[in-house]
């Protein structure tokens, strides 16, 4: 007897259902509070306490898999960890792609093109460079990798929830004068491009 198969119509269609379960989550009377996980086991435990979603963070990922945090682990070594976290559950699963594991638009496009292959509903994409100066990308170019993102969720019909991280208060970016407006600024282009949601980062205090 020949082994069986997942349907890849079914297996479509149950993705498109836990993307709309996602987005039917986060409702302004009742923000949705995410806990992070690292690896299958911690997503089998989040679960199992009652998680209505699971989210993977970054920093945990990099660290758990011997990398260190900010854009220094591997798009495939990231992929991977994605698909396993999201076999060890029934939940939705959003995934933190730091900013995007690529150059350009069209390698973000290909990252977010793993991400639903590898079943995940969601991304955190954040505008941060690594640099030592602690910038911020261009707006233009940021709003260009959303909208990149964006547009490789629709050609594959995920409605996949992209979480649009503006970092100006966590990297302190520019004058305190001025940074309120450019998180403004940031929010409005990256709503344009077609993200679903603004999470403004804030520094931890000691």
């Amino acid at each position: 007897m020949a082994p069986m198969t997942a349907n890849p119509t079914s297996t479509a269609s149950a993705q498109q259902d836990k993307a709309l379960l996602f987005h039917s989550l986060h409702t302004p009377a009742a923000p949705l509070a995410l806990a992070n996980v690292w690896d299958a086991a911690s997503a089998r435990l989040v679960q199992q306490a009652g998680a209505t979603a699971i989210a993977t963070t970054s920093a945990g990922v990099a660290w758990g898999l011997g990398s260190a945090d900010g854009d220094k682990l591997s798009r495939e070594e990231a992929l991977a960890l994605i698909a396993r976290v999201v076999a060890a559950v029934d939940v939705p699963v959003t995934a933190d792609i730091e900013s995007g594991f690529g150059a350009t638009p069209d390698e973000v496009a290909e990252t977010v093109r793993g991400v639903l292959a590898a079943g995940a509903v969601g991304v955190n994409l954040e505008d941060a460079l690594q640099h030592p100066d602690r910038s911020l990308r261009p707006v233009a170019e940021q709003a260009e990798r959303l909208a990149a993102a964006r547009a490789a969720a629709d050609t594959a019909g995920i409605p996949l929830y992209i979480n649009a991280r503006v970092d100006t208060y966590l990297l302190q970016a520019g004058e305190p004068e001025t940074r309120l407006q450019d998180t403004l600024t940031r929010a409005a282009a990256y709503l344009a491009a077609g993200e679903r949601r603004l999470r403004p980062a804030w520094p931890t205090r000691s």
